[in-house]
């Protein structure tokens, strides 16, 4: 129960909630910028390229066992970019080595295993979870009423029908005015959360808060930072997918770079660096710790 609150609340429920700055479309482009610089200084790719290439090969393997789920094949890859901000947490803990002056790689990437903002990840990383299975529900939903329940039986008739018929651009628009809402509210709660709840372990209240009232703030910043984020992602994934190797850590290197132009640095919350081995607490968790114990007595806890 106690941890299932301080996922919810986290350790430090400071009153000021984050500060958040007010950014434009040259702050979207700086950040993809820095984001495209630290992808070539850090050895992300070989690590990407065989987690996509796994993931691609299991979806197909799936979709030829399981049989006829055709209809699926789009949703599944436009649904990716709900859960994209869980799975890029480890390059956001890359990129906040390398801007420290820290030596990263892609081991960095699984520090967030031994960081206290952990329950915190994986609750709002589970919630965007449900997000990706309820937008695939509706996908399959808006395939049944346009199509019927008869499943298509090979890529190329399917593909031809879609775009030949009044059926077919009728899925094509319904499915993407859904798929836009589901994307929307994905950007809304997780354009700051996650890098916010790794940086100082807010806990996932404060961390949505952040990003909504960034998204309120800011809302043609926003905007167009969720444009570049869906333009990458479909340009990584035409040829077969196998650009998201290169993609996905450009956009989630630049995702905590947007973050540190979005929101206001407080050094003295920030959560230190966890060294690699994880054996001995350094001084810096040390005083961390400390920091935690004097603001709860003085919340009266």
């Amino acid at each position: 129960m106690a941890s299932t609150f301080q996922a919810y609340s986290g350790p430090i429920n400071v009153y000021a909630p984050p500060k958040v700055r007010k950014v434009g479309a040259n702050d979207c482009l700086g950040a993809l910028s820095e984001g495209f610089d630290d992808f070539l200084e850090m050895p992300t790719y070989p690590a990407f390229i065989g987690l996509f290439y796994g993931l691609g090969g299991i979806a197909l393997a799936a979709l030829s066992q399981f049989g006829h789920a055709l209809q699926l094949v789009f949703p599944l890859a436009a649904g990716f970019a709900l859960v994209g901000p869980f799975v890029a947490v480890g390059l956001y803990e890359m990129t906040r080595r390398r801007e420290r002056g820290l030596p990263a790689d892609w081991r960095d990437a699984f520090a967030i295993t031994r960081s206290p903002a952990l329950p915190s990840v994986l609750a709002l990383g589970f919630f965007l979870f449900a997000l990706f299975v309820v937008w695939i529900v509706a996908a399959e939903l808006l395939y049944l009423l346009t199509f019927g329940p008869e499943a298509p039986k090979a890529a190329i008739p399917f593909f031809h029908d879609v775009v030949t018929t009044g059926r077919g651009w009728l899925l094509i628009v319904a499915g993407g005015l859904v798929g836009f809402c589901f994307a929307v509210a994905a950007l809304l709660i997780s354009v700051a959360s996650f890098p916010l709840m790794l940086d100082r372990d807010v806990g996932v209240a404060s961390a949505v808060d952040a990003s909504l009232r960034l998204s309120r703030e800011n809302p043609g910043a926003v905007a167009f930072w969720g444009l570049i984020v869906a333009a990458g992602l479909i340009l990584g994934s035409i040829p077969l997918f196998i650009g998201l190797a290169v993609v996905m850590p450009v956009l989630g290197h630049a995702t905590w770079r947007f973050y540190r132009r979005a929101i206001e640095r407080e050094p003295a919350l920030e959560l230190p660096i966890v060294d690699r081995s994880a054996r001995n607490v350094s001084p810096e968790t040390a005083a961390y710790d400390t920091l935690v114990e004097r603001i709860n007595v003085h919340r009266g806890k």
